[in-house]
This record gives structure tokens, C-alpha cells and sequence, in this order.
């Protein structure tokens, strides 16, 4: 019989996950393969922006839409993000795992489930507004939780313009309502306005050769030493 190893840091998190009602918390589901500035800054941002008390983090197991190549390990991806989350605001969580759901609309409904009268707004790039028709279910995740674009280069006007944003135009706030976004009936959309990063994991993982391996790890550390 085995018995499961909680990773440092996650008892943190779970303490971290205890929520009360009538909270505001921002979701931010991604890969974070790996972390980086720009999940704080869009975080800090949602949560001035939209009155957030907290945003989670969910690191996810596995993107059906991205390829496995390339993709560390969730512990190491846990890692990542827990080194990044510089904001005792934000919690960093393998919910996802642990609820064994795949795609976001699953996740959704067993937060909606377990936590009633806490008010998530699910945040998501502009980038992938543009994709959310290629999202399974995404029609019912959009009636599920109430959803904040933050910009991003290149694709904020893009997003604004997409199918999936003039499916919801009548369910759209204007940014100077954001505070009235997270206790909205759903579907409700509403487009962030402020400051923008061209940081990606891609580049991150080009440039520094993310992920590393068990052994090259250990190499580097032994070397210091």
C-alpha cells in the first residue's frame, strides 16, 4: 500500500484553499510551464481591478489543447508557481488533480459545488478569449461563472472582436463596472483594462531550457556546492 507525498508547500496551499462565503476569488488555470511575472502582474491586476480577496492559481495536470512535449512534471510545475506567487493573496493549487477533472467546465462545477457562496470569476487571457470556441462546453462554462479578459500584446482587440465575445456582447460590462463582475449572475464578461506583458512560458522555455531534467538539476547543484 502506498501512501500519496505531499510536496513542500502543500500543506500551505491547502490551508490556503479554506474558503468563507461571500468571497471573491479570481481563477487563473494555465500550464505554468513554468510560472512567471506576467501570472503575478495580470493576478495583482485582477485583483485591484475586480475587488478580488484572493486568486487561485490551477496548475493543471494536463491542457487537452497543448501538446505533452515539452511539459514538466506537475511537481516541478507546482514549484514554479509557488516560487512565483509572491503575494500572500494568491494560492497555488493541484485542485485539479485532485478533483481529477480535465477540462475547465468540470473543474468549475465542482467549485461552484463544493463552495456556493463564494464568487469566482474565471480570468483569461485575451489570447485565449479567441480560442474559448474551441473550448469543450465552453457555452455552458460561460453560464456557469463569470468571466474577466485581461489584455494581452497583440490580441486584447482581437478578443473584443471574436465570436465568442459577440456571443456574450449582451452580457458584457463596461470596464468602469469591473467591481460588479464577480457578484454578477453569469454569463458576464468584462474586459480589464492595464498594464500588459509580452512574457510568455514559451520564451521563457526557449530562452532557458525549461524544463530541466532530475539529472541536470542535481548536476547544477552539486556544481555550486
Amino acid at each position: 500500500m502506498t501512501s500519496e507525498i505531499t510536496p513542500p508547500g502543500a500543506g500551505d496551499d491547502r490551508r490556503n484553499e479554506m474558503l468563507t462565503p461571500g468571497l471573491r476569488v479570481g481563477l487563473l488555470g494555465g500550464s505554468f510551464n513554468p510560472a512567471h511575472e506576467a501570472h503575478l502582474l495580470v493576478s495583482r491586476m485582477a485583483m485591484r481591478a475586480l475587488g478580488l480577496d484572493r486568486v487561485w492559481w490551477l496548475v493543471s495536470p494536463g491542457n487537452p489543447l497543448k501538446p505533452e512535449k515539452g511539459m514538466a512534471p506537475l511537481a516541478e510545475r507546482l514549484a514554479s508557481a509557488r516560487t512565483m506567487a509572491r503575494d500572500p493573496r494568491i494560492c497555488v493549487t493541484d485542485i485539479e488533480r485532485r478533483l481529477e477533472t480535465r477540462y475547465t467546465v468540470d473543474t468549475i462545477a465542482s467549485l461552484v459545488t463544493l463552495h456556493p457562496d463564494v464568487h469566482f470569476v474565471w480570468l483569461m487571457g485575451a489570447d485565449n478569449m479567441i480560442q474559448l470556441p474551441r473550448w469543450y462546453r465552453w457555452k455552458e462554462l460561460t453560464r456557469m461563472i463569470p468571466i474577466a479578459i485581461y489584455p494581452r500584446p497583440g490580441y486584447t482587440l482581437k478578443a473584443r472582436l471574436s465570436p465568442a465575445a459577440q456571443a456574450l456582447r449582451q452580457a458584457t460590462l463596461d470596464t468602469g463596472d469591473a467591481r460588479r463582475l464577480a457578484t454578477a449572475q453569469p454569463p458576464a464578461l468584462c474586459f480589464l483594462e492595464g498594464p500588459v506583458s509580452s512574457l510568455s512560458a514559451t520564451q521563457i522555455r526557449e530562452s532557458e531550457g525549461w524544463p530541466i531534467t532530475a539529472r541536470e538539476r542535481d548536476a547544477s547543484r552539486e556544481t555550486a556546492e
